[in-house]
């Protein structure tokens, strides 16, 4: 193991003390307001954008921009080209780049546009996304790009495409992350086949059957997909008997990542397992806050709903 990837791993550990974690999360979740939860940020990293933030989306926006602070943080303490692991375990924020740019025509604008979020090492495409300026734009400038082609120029096709590519990235470039990209690609196709009764575009079948085998994504119904699903996925979505209750196999999904990525953390010595945890372990924190936060700006009243989470 390089110099490099040991005092990475060192400094990667030191990001993880001052975060809320489960219990912190559920004092905020809480909070009787919005404001009085914004104030329990202010000993946490959060606060560094959060501070001015105003309404639920921006304080919501203020926990994610931390997040991808602390991912370009880590990605600079590694050695050269060691921003090559994190950047398919950043790809959400690409997409919700995208996705932001495409809500207008979406037709589900609500309230002024945000800046896109900075990705500096860690973008993919970004830089040539935003010079699309239409849709079909953008499906040729992904198709030229790594995340390749979505299959179609509709924002919906636009927006599934690259959320099934970033999980089939993450399950190629990222060993440590396998398992989380199959039970993630399980998620995304049942709630496409199953609860928005869409058909997957050819690239995002293609993709899901390469993590999930070929039986599940074909699947005529819900209970013939989980039958085929492989055996991580299958765990998941063992006692979700219908795709209604999806939201809880993706809170035991969110979980299971912070299970896998303490004990990355844990047993792994000075490296990419210990790199892959605490990405693991901020992202799952910076989820659960979020969520306490919408708990905070609703009177604290969804703190049964928060423990299924917690």
């Amino acid at each position: 193991m390089s110099a490099g990837w040991v005092a990475g791993a060192v400094r990667a550990r030191t990001l993880v003390d001052r975060y809320p974690g489960a219990a912190g999360s559920k004092d905020i979740s809480a909070c009787p307001s919005l404001d009085e939860a914004l104030r329990r940020l202010a000993g946490t990293p959060y606060v560094k954008y959060a501070r001015e933030a105003r309404g639920l989306s921006e304080a919501q926006r203020a926990v994610s921009a931390t997040l991808l602070w602390h991912l370009r943080v880590l990605a600079g303490w590694l050695p050269r080209g060691g921003a090559r692991l994190l950047v398919p375990l950043a790809s959400g924020f690409e997409v919700a780049n995208v996705t932001a740019r495409l809500r207008p025509s979406d037709g589900h604008d609500s309230g002024a546009p945000q800046p896109p979020y900075r990705l500096g090492a860690l973008e993919t495409a970004w830089r040539r996304l935003a010079e699309a300026r239409t849709p079909a734009d953008l499906r040729a400038a992904l198709a030229a790009s790594p995340w390749g082609d979505p299959g179609g120029d509709t924002p919906w096709a636009l927006v599934t495409g690259m959320r099934m590519a970033a999980v089939r990235r993450t399950a190629v470039s990222v060993p440590q992350a396998r398992g989380w990209a199959v039970a993630r690609a399980a998620l995304l196709t049942a709630r496409e086949l199953f609860v928005q009764g869409r058909s997957l575009p050819e690239p995002v079948r293609r993709n899901a059957a390469g993590l999930l085998g070929t039986r599940a994504p074909a699947a005529a119904s819900y209970q013939e997909f989980r039958d085929g699903l492989p055996a991580p996925a299958r765990r998941l979505l063992a006692d979700v008997a219908e795709p209604e209750g999806l939201w809880r196999a993706e809170a035991r999904w969110w979980r299971t990542v912070e299970d896998d990525g303490a004990a990355l953390l844990r047993d792994g010595r000075h490296g990419p397992d210990v790199v892959v945890g605490v990405v693991a372990v901020l992202s799952v924190d910076a989820w659960r806050v979020r969520a306490a936060l919408e708990s905070a700006a609703r009177g604290g009243r969804l703190g049964e709903a928060f423990d299924a989470l917690a």
